[in-house]
């Protein structure tokens, strides 16, 4: 089954607007993902402002964000790179554009065994992320069999650019459901049309196939739910 969603623009942060896909009205969640922000910033940023109960990645296509938390973690990741914390038990973090910022952050739901975890950060430059090129298509493996973040939900999160003219066939793994959010161009996904900003909600769907006509990127974001109640109150999941 397919069900397409939009991401609508919200205010966020310190004076800036995100395109969030969920919480939405209509769709709060998507066990085990929890929120979904394509951002693409120049100034404001997310001053500091406290986490609990989940892991959240914020992925860069352009620019750089810094990220300082109270665990004594400090940097920036560039394009191409990744943070990744665990929120477990609670921390407080800010994050500020480098410049520009241009990305994804995705909240993933932990485990009630999992909520009180000790607080924990990653940082991936560009380069540790394994990428693979043929007939076309560019993966860039983020989590998953491939991947160099961790988590402690099994999840398959992909960056994919297809040039255009090409076809991208792929299964989900079993027991995952998920989304393809189209970050640029145009596609036909199992005879359905995706345009930027929409993102197609897959559950119990055997074979994604998509044809590009023109070039696009998109992300594929899997993951296996907890099957466990969600209670998000702002920043935290309880």
């Amino acid at each position: 089954m397919i069900s397409i969603h939009t991401a609508n623009s919200v205010p966020e942060g310190d004076g800036i607007v995100v395109k969030r896909l969920m919480p939405a009205h209509g769709l709060r969640n998507y066990d085990p993902f929890v929120l979904w922000d394509h951002f693409d910033i120049t100034g404001g940023g997310f001053p500091d402002h406290p986490h609990r109960g989940f892991e959240a990645i914020t992925y860069l296509f352009d620019g750089g964000m810094h990220h300082t938390d109270n665990l004594g973690n400090k940097g920036v990741v560039h394009a191409g790179g990744a943070q990744r914390f665990t929120a477990g038990r609670g921390m407080v973090h800010s994050e500020f554009p480098d410049g520009r910022a241009h990305g994804i952050q995705l909240w993933i739901n932990l485990p009630q065994r999992l909520k009180s975890l000790a607080p924990d950060y990653q940082q991936l430059q560009a380069d540790q992320i394994l990428e693979d090129n043929q007939d076309g298509i560019t993966i860039r493996h983020l989590v998953g069999v491939d991947g160099a973040i961790d988590l402690h939900t099994a999840v398959e999160y992909l960056d994919v650019r297809m040039a255009a003219g090409t076809t991208l066939q792929r299964r989900p793994a079993g027991g995952m459901r998920g989304f393809i959010y189209f970050v640029q161009g145009s596609a036909e996904m199992n005879a359905v049309n995706i345009e930027p900003g929409q993102a197609a909600f897959i559950d119990a769907l055997e074979m994604v196939e998509i044809h590009s006509a023109d070039a696009v990127h998109f992300m594929w974001c899997f993951g296996k739910p907890h099957h466990e109640a969600i209670h998000q109150h702002g920043p935290y999941v309880d």
